[in-house]
């Protein structure tokens, strides 16, 4: 789910009209595929606003959402309720990070279809190769009543999903769940308030922040570079993932551009980047591994470079990648999800 990644295909805002004619009883009954889609629609083309607690590796935090279709664009705006004063405002494809205790701010680009809310599921003929569906009792959330669909993995590289929606197509709790474990929640969003707000202005999607004296930057991605005819790559990839993106863009304290790859099932995605080290063989190229709330990070050292994976899925999953990353010749097939050119992953 994270934050500020993740909604999907913008459609007309007409069709909330639709939604309500439904009813109540109505909206609720059907299949789990029904749902969610009626859920993914609600969310990438209502106007609504709204509070809620995330919660990720044992802490909470409050956050406010807007979210608004206006002439086929999409804006979004999430807020910090903490006190740190964070904001992250998309306009279309473009979202600008406000970082106040950093004196800061942060502009790069949204994939397509993604929402600051985070990634929701999503049946096609991919996933349901790899997750399969079951639709819950009715439970009352804040006097609303819900359906709770479950997405459950069918294998041990992904997590799953527990999502309660309301009538109006909107989740009104979100889980990322580990089957492995006795569904163990590993992240969690629970909406305090969550209202249909039709015609927010734009004043909603400014900043209510002095960016006196921030330092802006910018990231600029450009297609990755090839190096004597070499482009980095995974070897090893689990069942139904796929490459979605390979860019270059630049980081701060990076030497030259870092390459940025992530691999996704449609659901669960992992990132890695590829950075060259300052030296060739550093004294020490420690392999590195930690639990960031809900994802899990695996750095590594790869012929003079620093390879970095993160990702919401399982630490076998992301490891395992990250494991596999080579530099190949530049018309290596690409490989899909299960295909493997070295090794098996570890148990």
């Amino acid at each position: 789910m994270a934050m500020a990644r993740r909604g999907r295909t913008s459609r007309a805002f007409g069709a909330w009209a639709l939604v309500w004619a439904i009813g109540s009883a109505a909206a609720l009954a059907g299949e789990p595929a029904v749902l969610l889609e009626r859920m993914n629609h609600a969310l990438s083309t209502l106007d609504y606003e709204g509070t809620f607690a995330h919660w990720e590796g044992g802490q909470v935090q409050m956050l406010r959402i807007v979210h608004r279709m206006k002439n086929g664009v999409v804006s979004e705006r999430l807020q910090s309720l903490d006190g740190s004063g964070r904001e992250f405002i998309r306009i279309g494809s473009n979202l600008t990070c406000y970082l106040p205790d950093k004196r800061e701010a942060l502009v790069e680009q949204m994939p397509k279809g993604s929402s600051l809310i985070g990634t929701m599921p999503v049946l096609n003929k991919n996933t349901e190769r790899f997750y399969r569906l079951h639709e819950g009792p009715r439970e009352r959330i804040d006097q609303h009543l819900t359906r709770l669909v479950t997405v459950m993995p069918r294998d041990d590289y992904r997590y799953g999903y527990r999502l309660w929606i309301d009538r109006r197509g909107l989740p009104l709790k979100i889980q990322l769940w580990d089957a492995r474990h006795g569904g163990e929640v590993i992240e969690q969003i629970a909406f305090a308030t969550l209202k249909i707000k039709p015609n927010i202005p734009d004043a909603a999607f400014a900043p209510q922040l002095s960016t006196a004296g921030y330092r802006w930057l910018r990231n600029h991605h450009t297609p990755p570079p090839k190096q004597g005819g070499l482009v980095w790559n995974a070897l090893w990839l689990p069942p139904g993932f796929h490459m979605a993106t390979h860019v270059a863009q630049s980081m701060p304290g990076t030497l030259g551009p870092v390459e940025h790859l992530v691999y996704t099932d449609g659901l669960a995605s992992v990132s890695v980047f590829v950075a060259r080290h300052a030296q060739r063989k550093p004294a020490h190229p420690a392999v590195e591994s930690a639990h960031m709330g809900a994802s899990y990070v695996f750095s590594t050292f790869v012929d003079g470079h620093r390879v970095t994976a993160v990702g919401e899925a399982p630490a076998r999953t992301v490891r395992s990648i990250a494991d596999s990353v080579r530099a190949q010749p530049a018309s290596f097939p690409a490989l899909s999800g299960g295909a493997f050119a070295h090794s098996v992953p570890p148990p």
